[in-house]
């Protein structure tokens, strides 16, 4: 009948720039990337105890195929990439703790001093 559902989307703002991710989105450019990182958090919430729910996919596939699916769904995309675009800070942080070293980094708009795992921008970044 030539019906078309306008399909679902998600988005994130990353340097004053909005990123669009539609489900299964695979045209951005950092796509392996983003892919990745979800990959990662998938087994990390699992190995929490999360449970994916296959009520949500309504086509007749196996179930790995309905954990991607799911696991490609905008919204965990754009926050995929929102993690590996915008997540220095905190890993700055766990590298100064984890190394002992003192780290300063400037952003935009001010010096970060990172010692023992702490920012002394007191995360107001």
């Amino acid at each position: 009948m030539g019906l078309k559902k306008t399909p679902g989307w998600s988005s994130i703002e990353v340097d004053k720039k909005v990123n669009v991710f539609y489900t299964g989105n695979q045209t951005h450019t950092q796509c392996n990337e983003i892919y990745k990182e979800l990959k990662e958090l998938c087994e990390k919430i699992k190995a929490k105890g999360y449970v994916p729910d296959f009520g949500f996919v309504l086509q007749d596939v196996e179930d790995d195929e309905k954990e991607h699916i799911l696991m490609s769904h905008s919204e965990r995309l754009a926050i995929a990439y929102g993690i590996i675009s915008t997540d220095c800070h905190s890993a700055i942080k766990c590298i100064s703790d984890i190394t002992g070293r003192e780290i300063v980094v400037r952003d935009s708009n001010r010096f970060h001093h990172f010692k023992d795992g702490s920012c002394s921008c007191g995360d107001y970044w």
